[in-house]
This record gives structure tokens, C-alpha cells and sequence, in this order.
């Protein structure tokens, strides 16, 4: 289910890439590489876009 009507991502999905993003912002003051987290991310926001669009085609 969606935060919001205009928002396709779920409560979970959100949390998930708001920790992802802080583990991100960790990573890069280190200066540590952060594209396997970043793909993590957008691989979830596509996720949630696809289901998303699927219910709107029914």
C-alpha cells in the first residue's frame, strides 16, 4: 500500500532506501564507494513503479 496517492513506494520501500541512503552519506564522508548501494536503491524504487503501473492497468 502507498504512503500517499501520488506516491508509489510502500511504508517498508521507504524506510529501506531512507536506511539506504544514510548508509550512503556514511560511506561517502569515508570516501568509500557506494554504487552497490545506490543500485540497491534504485532497483527498489523501480520495483515499486512497476507494481504501481501494473495496478493502474487493471
Amino acid at each position: 500500500m502507498a504512503l500517499t496517492d501520488k506516491d508509489p513506494h510502500s511504508a517498508t520501500e521507504l524506510l529501506k532506501v531512507v536506511a539506504l541512503g544514510a548508509r550512503i552519506v556514511h560511506r561517502q564522508a569515508r570516501g568509500k564507494p557506494t554504487k552497490r548501494l545506490e543500485n540497491r536503491v534504485d532497483r527498489i524504487r523501480e520495483d515499486a513503479q512497476k507494481r504501481e503501473d501494473g495496478k493502474r492497468r487493471k
